[in-house]
């Protein structure tokens, strides 16, 4: 019988209910009918496993503690003229539920086989179970044709300008910080085959609208984006935030009537300090509130400067429990990508921003203090 847990210890090897490390990096949680599930990316050893040779892996649980082997939730394609063909980059899976069409619905990004980090899509699949299997529906770049709420005069009248155009088409950009990348209306040279989406989350409001937000325009600023009423699809109506403040791997929650946004900066598998924002409505305007992280994770000696090792993938909501949110990490090794590691931290709100402080272990207990 595989051991039961009753604490989270970040940064450890997490077993499963087969005694093997959990494989669901990347992941995100959804919530139904009582039961958590855990979908997240598979991997393999050794550098090649930072490509997608099996698919997306789903585990479920009641507590959080104990994670139960649901299998294969996706599973990539033995077709290599497949989107999601065997080693394509599928990253950063998210499942949501639409209460209307009765569909379990998953966006991840989606990178092309070879083709790098240069087709920047969101792929899209569907299940009748929250576990699968999933059904791969196609890939988009969002929001083709649509300009978002707070487009400029300039970046629209960019799109009559041929050479301006040309010039973009033809530019490598840095996909990290940098003073040229905000001279060029990126938002422009992606209006007609449709927004890029790198990093991504997704988020269901209380209304029951969702919306997709992901690292666009060469990962300077990100997009949130209304989905369509069956959530397969974006809806063309959508924001540009955080301007060219080159934020990646946003996750998203609402509390007391305010969104809060965790996100980080844009180094590749590096960790860096983490960043927070908040808004009154989820169009913005966002304010940002600094790294939110306390503390070092004394496994590796990296502090909140480094964000513990780690990087943002999720906000988890606990059910039952009030004002109850964990901040979800992956600490990459890209060497050996299998070995991803997982950080979950208590989040702990105060008046006007949140605090993420490390801890070597903790449980539920600790929002009831």
């Amino acid at each position: 019988m595989a051991k039961q847990f009753s604490c989270f210890t970040p940064g450890e090897i997490w077993p499963d209910d087969k005694g093997v490390h959990i494989n669901a990096h990347g992941g995100g949680i959804l919530y139904h009918e009582g039961v958590y599930f855990w979908l997240g990316e598979h991997k393999i050893s050794g550098k090649a496993g930072n490509l997608a040779h099996v698919g997306v892996h789903c585990y479920s649980s009641r507590d959080l503690y104990n994670w139960k082997d649901e299998g294969i939730a996706l599973a990539v394609s033995d077709d290599p003229s497949s989107d999601i063909a065997a080693e394509c980059i599928l990253e950063r899976p998210k499942v949501i539920y639409n209460s209307k069409t009765h569909n379990f619905v998953m966006w991840f990004h989606l990178e092309l086989k070879g083709q790098g980090y240069k087709t920047a899509r969101a792929g899209i699949a569907v299940a009748k179970r929250p576990a699968g299997p999933y059904a791969y529906v196609h890939s988009i770049r969002p929001n083709k044709g649509c300009w978002p709420i707070n487009a400029t005069p300039a970046q629209k009248a960019a799109i009559h300008n041929p050479a301006l155009m040309a010039e973009m088409n033809a530019k490598e950009f840095s996909h990290a910080a940098n003073p040229d990348t905000p001279r060029y209306p990126l938002l422009a040279r992606d209006y007609a085959r449709g927004q890029a989406s790198w990093d991504m989350t997704l988020f269901v409001d209380n209304d029951g609208q969702a919306y997709h937000v992901c690292s666009s325009e060469e990962d300077s600023t990100l997009h949130i984006s209304l989905l369509s009423d069956d959530f397969m699809a974006s809806s063309g109506e959508y924001v540009r935030v955080l301007e060219n403040r080159w934020n990646e791997a946003p996750a998203l929650c609402k509390r007391k009537g305010r969104y809060w946004l965790l996100s980080s900066d844009c180094t590749g598998w590096a960790p860096n300090s983490a960043r927070s924002a908040v808004a009154d409505s989820i169009w913005g305007r966002w304010t940002e509130l600094g790294n939110p992280c306390e503390g070092v994770n004394p496994q590796i000696g990296l502090g909140s400067e480094k964000t513990f090792g780690g990087q943002s993938t999720f906000i988890l909501p606990v059910h039952g429990k009030r004002e109850a949110f964990i901040a979800m990490f992956d600490l990459w090794r890209p060497e050996n990508a299998i070995d991803g590691r997982y950080l979950w931290l208590p989040i702990r709100f105060e008046d006007e921003r949140y605090r993420i402080s490390w801890a070597s272990q903790w449980d539920l207990s600790h929002f009831d203090r």
